[in-house]
Order: C-alpha cells, then sequence, then structure tokens
C-alpha cells in the first residue's frame, strides 16, 4: 500500500501535519507513508522516521499551470493507493484529482466534493484536543484511524545537537544561566506584537531573570526590526543579547532552540517548532488569531496569551474585520496585561 499526504506552504502546517504519519504507520506497518510539502518547509520534519519519502514541491512546479501538470503525471505515475489532502487547495485539489488514487480525502468544500472520495466536516469544538491537531486527525477517520492525542515532533541528529551546543560556548554563552530564545517578529506585520513592547517583554525577562542570556530568532529580511528592538531594550537588558548567535539555516535555528530554556514571543512556526523539541513556550497571540485552534497543548510549560483574554468586549464584529484591524487592536494589547503572567512562567 502507497499513502501520500499533502501539505504545502508554511513550515507550522507541514510540523502540525507530519502528526498523521505516526497514526498511519501504527494503522499500516507495512505502507510506504510519502509527505507532499514545499521544499523550503522540508528541514522542519528531516529524520522523521515515520516518513519514508519526500516529494518537493518546488517554486519550478508552480510557475504555471502546465508545470503544475507536469509535477502531476509525476505523482500519477506513482500510483497511490490513498491521498490525503491536508492543503485543501486548488493546486492540491488538482494533484488529488489526477493522482489516480482510488481512495481521496480532504475536507469538505462546496467547490471541490466532487474531487475526493471522503470529504471531512471539520469539528467546529474539540474537548480531546486542540482543533488544528483535531482537524488531521479527523482526515484519518475514513481509514478506521482514530486517535485522540499526538504531539508534533522534530528529530534532531546527535551531531546537530553536539555542534549546535559548541557553536553556543564558543560565542561565550554559558549554558549554565538560563537561556531564552526570543521571536521578535512575526511572518508579516499583523502577526509582529509592536517593536516597543516586545523591548519591553525582554526589560521584564532580564529584570526578573539577570543573569539570563537572550537570543533572537528572525530571518535575514527582518535584520532592521530587529535591531530596531534591540535598540529599544535597556542598556543592562542589551548586555545580555547575543544578536550575533544567530541560525544560519532552519536545523541550525532548531538545534540552537534545543537548548534553551524556553521560546518565548510572536505565536507562529518558531514556537510550533519549540513545542515539537520540548522546549518551553510563551507565545503572544495576534489579535485577529483565533487562539483555541492553534494553542498546541496550553499548560504550565505553554502558555498562550490574547488580547481577548483580557479585552473580551472589544470583540463585538464579525472576524473578518479582526486582520484588517490588527494594528490598532495590537496597540490595546500593553505588556503589562500579561506580564505577572509571563513572571511567573520564568520562575515556573
Amino acid at each position: 500500500m502507497k499513502i501520500l499526504i499533502i501539505q504545502q506552504k508554511m513550515i507550522g502546517d507541514v510540523l502540525t501535519s507530519s502528526i498523521m504519519f505516526e497514526a498511519l504507520h501504527q494503522k499500516f506497518p507495512n505502507a510506504q507513508l510519502d509527505y507532499l510539502i514545499n521544499e523550503h518547509t522540508l528541514p522542519v520534519v528531516k529524520n522523521n522516521p515515520f516518513i519514508d519519502n519526500f516529494v518537493l514541491f518546488t517554486r519550478r512546479d508552480q510557475k504555471n499551470i502546465i508545470s503544475l501538470f507536469k509535477f502531476t503525471l509525476k505523482i500519477r505515475r506513482q500510483k497511490y493507493d490513498i491521498v490525503v489532502d491536508v492543503y485543501s487547495k486548488l493546486s492540491s485539489n488538482i494533484i488529488s484529482l489526477l493522482s489516480g488514487a482510488e481512495t481521496k480525502i480532504s475536507y469538505f468544500k462546496p467547490y471541490s466534493a466532487f474531487f475526493y472520495s471522503n470529504n471531512i466536516k471539520r469539528d467546529k469544538e474539540s474537548s480531546s484536543t486542540n482543533l488544528a491537531l483535531r482537524h488531521r486527525l479527523q482526515l484519518l477517520e475514513p481509514l478506521d484511524i482514530q486517535i485522540s492525542s499526538v504531539i508534533p515532533k522534530i528529530y534532531l541528529s546527535n551531531e546537530e545537537i553536539s555542534e549546535s551546543s559548541k557553536l553556543l560556548l564558543e560565542n561565550g554563552l554559558n549554558l549554565d544561566n538560563p537561556l531564552y530564545m526570543i521571536s521578535v517578529l512575526g511572518s508579516g506585520k499583523n502577526k509582529t506584537y509592536p517593536l516597543n513592547y516586545m523591548a519591553e517583554v525582554i526589560d521584564t525577562i532580564i529584570s526578573e531573570k539577570p543573569k539570563a542570556q537572550i537570543l533572537f530568532n528572525y530571518i535575514p529580511a527582518q535584520e532592521s526590526d530587529a535591531k530596531n528592538i534591540y535598540n529599544l531594550c535597556k542598556p543592562e537588558t542589551q548586555n545580555r543579547i547575543f544578536l550575533h548567535v544567530f541560525g544560519n539555516s532552519l536545523r541550525q535555528f532548531l538545534a540552537i532552540t534545543y537548548h534553551c530554556n524556553a521560546l518565548i514571543g510572536n505565536e507562529g512556526g518558531a514556537v510550533n517548532m519549540a513545542k515539537a523539541l520540548n522546549v518551553k513556550t510563551f507565545s503572544i497571540f495576534s489579535p485577529w488569531i483565533d487562539k483555541s485552534s492553534w494553542n498546541l497543548f496550553e499548560n504550565e510549560s505553554n502558555i498562550g496569551v490574547h488580547l481577548k483574554d483580557y479585552e473580551p468586549n472589544i470583540y463585538t464584529k464579525a472576524e473578518k474585520h479582526y486582520k484588517q484591524e490588527s494594528e490598532t487592536l495590537y496597540l490595546k494589547f500593553k505588556p503589562n496585561f500579561f506580564k505577572n503572567k509571563l513572571i511567573k512562567f520564568l520562575n515556573s
């Protein structure tokens, strides 16, 4: 039996959907389990022992409709028995439809329902697990797989862990003192906590933990904003920030994060990756993101804060307006709202 799972685009989504492979392996131990993902997301699922092959969707494959059809023909030649389309967008609709698989599973959408043999309506509530995870596990129910709890995992090699430890020590960090990775910027402005507020959060960390060491997580295009946050911090805080220590690749970032006591900052892919490494997290949610869907495994080790927790009356308009007004809503979400919660987290 050959099974293909399709999940393109975002790193966080690719990591979250990887939970399906362990469940599939338990049900079909002799099946070939392949994962179709965008090539830039590969590092987050590399070394996963439950995935047999990665099918990489490249920029070339996305260039135009002809490129997409050529890519789809390659998939068809693999003769998959089952295709599970988690992505559920036009490109994956076409890939699924033309795959030749007898069983094709995806989420129910009126315009694409005829593409699939099984169309799953997503639960709106889940008492057993997080909604983002629950929705993925629902896609396995037509295969008679019932599972209520599973955690995304990232698999680092011993060499990666050793090399990252060496890197930190060579750059003057003391692994006996608290080490915090700060997700200083989100993937876009509407997922980025105001820069001056983020600086205040970092100041609180150093005020509470004077020996703490701070690392920044950001992509090269965000370097200017990262430096602005650094400059907004108090001098005593700046002295504890190792701005030059930076993961040059996603795998190196993961290996460095492995050594951290916690990851703190903007909710997003980095937070979910830290959780998959069993690193504690404190997530600041964008006002327009549904916390209940994405705050995976909230407990004393994984805290999420959202403006709605403190100012629920603000949320009176239709949900579609939240994203448009995220900047204004962010300004209402002052660090003092969750300062005590952050201090308690740091001391837990």
